[in-house]
This record gives C-alpha cells, structure tokens and sequence, in this order.
C-alpha cells in the first residue's frame, strides 16, 4: 500500500490515504454558524482523501467552546451546506464530526442553565469563556431518560450532517469530551448500567453509535477514540482495565459495518491499537500526534507497513493547504503559526501560501 494511493471507507471513496484530522479552530462566532472564511478554509484542503471537521455540536447544551459551530439550527444547516459545496466543487470529501463536550465546558459557554456529564465531578482547572477564565462548574449527572435525549440529539445532528450535503459524520469518543467521559472510571463513578464494569462503561457509546449508524447508514460512519490520552481529567491509567474497556467498545461496535475506527495514540503501532484493530475488523486511521506532529515519513511507513489504512494528519494540514502535493513530491513544508490557530479572523487560517504561490 502506499500513502497516495486509493482506498475506501465504507462508502467514502479516497483518492489517497492522507486525512485532515478533525482540529478545533473557534471561527464560526456566536451563533455557531460557519461563514465563508470557515468554506474557504476547508476549500482550499480538498485535495487530501478526506476532510473530517473539527467538532461540531449537536446540542447547546454540548457546546464545548466559544466560536465553535453547531449543526442545530437552521442557519448552521445552511452555512454548512456551504461549506460542503465548496469542499466537492474543488473535487472533496468532507465528514462531520460529531461532539458532545459534556463537562469540558460552562454555562456561559452553552447559554444554559446546565453541562452535563456521566457524574457529577467537576474538572479542575479552569475554562475559556468569551468573558474571561472560570472555574469549571460541577456538572449535572446525566439520568438514563437523559441519555435517550443525548443520543437522540447525535442521531438528528448526523441527519442534520447529511441534510447538508456532507458525506458521512465522524463520532467523537475521545479527547476528554463526553463519550470519552463514560469509558473512565476516574469520571465514570455511576452505579446503573452505564458504570462500573468496563462493558457498562462502554455501553453508552455503542448505542449512540448503532443509532446514528441506523440512522445514516454504517458505511457514512466513523468513530474516533484515544485510549489513555489522559486528558481533560479523563484519566485511564490502569492499562489492563483501559484494554478491557476499549476492548468492550470495539466488541460493540465491530457487527455495525463502520466505515472506519480512527485511534489517536502515541504508539499506532503497538499491541493496543494494532489489537483494537484487529477486534474491529474494519478500516483504521491511525493519528499520532496529539502534542507532536505526524511528520511525512511516518505517515508513508505506516501505509507501507499495513499498520493502518489512513493517516489523520493535523499541524502539517493546517500549515499547507497543497499538503498532499507538497508530500508527493518532497517539497518543502509551511510552519504552522500556534498563536493563530484559534481566532475569529483569516489570519493562520485561509493565508497560508501553496506551493504555486
């Protein structure tokens, strides 16, 4: 296999195996709607195989960040629609990704009275509201009717998704966020069938999983996990526990017929995520860098080396929109500028120069 050639997910056709990892970006305002830099921005990528986007809300009350855009009101139907015309005029592909921040969040953030989480255990530290750092609030433990309505909330957003016009959604279980939430035993202390045992804690995101998947269609749907990232105060440290756990996941999500499973995990290669792999049965897009970047020559060995199917790349992505071309062809690499990757303006968003320029 090589890393420019095709491959399939499901029903996504590639023309070649370099991703655009879903990266969180803060320019759609207020109202959560992406304008015409957000289209342009991801225009401009559409020469990598896919295009996942960076989290989008399903609810308010899942809104994790301000300038983070939804796909609940009409108007965020529309902008994304826009978006998704713009990314398959220039000949792309382009998948939602689905995001429930739960705790990761504040009220002034979500506009409401509440944020939500497995239990009712705060983060410690403190959050970014467009009014300045807060102390994260305790949040609201989620109840199993509370549940329905949350998974019933990313079944009517990926519907949303595709009423838009884009190609598939990507569900977010990693990261801190809230699917992420359930898996640990540090922020899942419930005491029904959703906590304790690692087959409970996986239970709730294999049924928003099946669901969405019943809902769309499993071949336009993909997941994305990162077991013991210990982020965000999601901590899994016990390595035969986080095993058995993600294990329990990938057990429940392997009969579905995903398109693909995608692991952020410093090690892409090892036993954890070449095991998961293989329990899933499906397509992999391996992501290694989360606090380091995924360099062209990892990314070539692990297509050559069959460790994964596609490679999710995120700073190289953001830096040069032509990254697929410049890779191709050993070219020189733009510097990603980290004091503009999350900002209101075009700045380190859509000004970064091509190869023909």
């Amino acid at each position: 296999m090589d890393l420019f050639s095709p491959v399939s997910l499901g029903d996504l056709h590639l023309p070649n195996r370099v991703v655009m990892a879903p990266l969180t970006r803060m320019r759609s305002g207020a109202a959560g709607v992406p304008g015409d830099l957000v289209a342009e921005h991801y225009a401009q990528r559409a020469s990598v195989g896919l295009i996942i986007t960076e989290g989008t809300y399903p609810s308010h009350e899942s809104r994790a960040y301000p300038g983070q855009p939804g796909i609940v009101t009409d108007e965020q139907v529309e902008g994304w629609r826009r978006v998704a015309d713009a990314v398959h005029a220039r000949g792309g592909r382009i998948v939602m990704q689905l995001m429930n921040g739960g705790r990761v969040s504040h009220p002034e953030i979500t506009g409401t009275d509440r944020i939500v989480a497995p239990s009712a255990i705060a983060i410690d530290g403190e959050v970014h509201t467009a009014t300045g750092k807060r102390p994260y609030p305790v949040p609201h433990a989620l109840t199993t009717d509370e549940l329905t309505v949350v998974r019933d909330e990313f079944v009517a957003a990926a519907r949303n998704a595709i009423a838009a016009g884009l190609d598939g959604v990507e569900i977010h279980s990693a990261n801190g966020y809230l699917l992420h939430q359930f898996l640990s035993p540090v922020s899942n202390r419930r005491e029904d069938g959703y906590g304790g045992s690692p087959q409970n804690r996986a239970r709730f995101g294999v049924e928003v999983t099946t669901a969405v998947a019943e809902a769309i269609g499993a071949g336009r749907v993909g997941i994305r996990l990162s077991p013991m990232h210990n982020i965000q105060d999601v901590v899994e440290t016990d390595a035969a526990d986080a095993q058995a756990t993600y294990e329990a996941l990938v057990d429940g999500l392997a009969p579905l017929g995903l398109a693909y499973v995608s692991i952020l995990h410093s090690e892409p290669t090892g036993e954890l995520v070449q095991g998961l792999r293989a329990r899933f049965g499906g397509k992999l897009i391996a992501n290694s860098g989360f606090g380091r970047v995924t360099t062209r020559e990892e990314a070539v060995g692990l297509i050559a080396d069959s460790n994964a199917d596609a490679v999710a790349v995120g700073r190289p992505v953001i830096a040069n929109p032509d990254l697929v071309e410049r890779w191709q062809g050993n070219h020189v690499e733009n510097t990603p500028n980290a004091q503009t990757f999350y900002g209101a303006g075009a700045e380190g968003y859509t000004d970064y120069p091509r190869l023909t320029a």
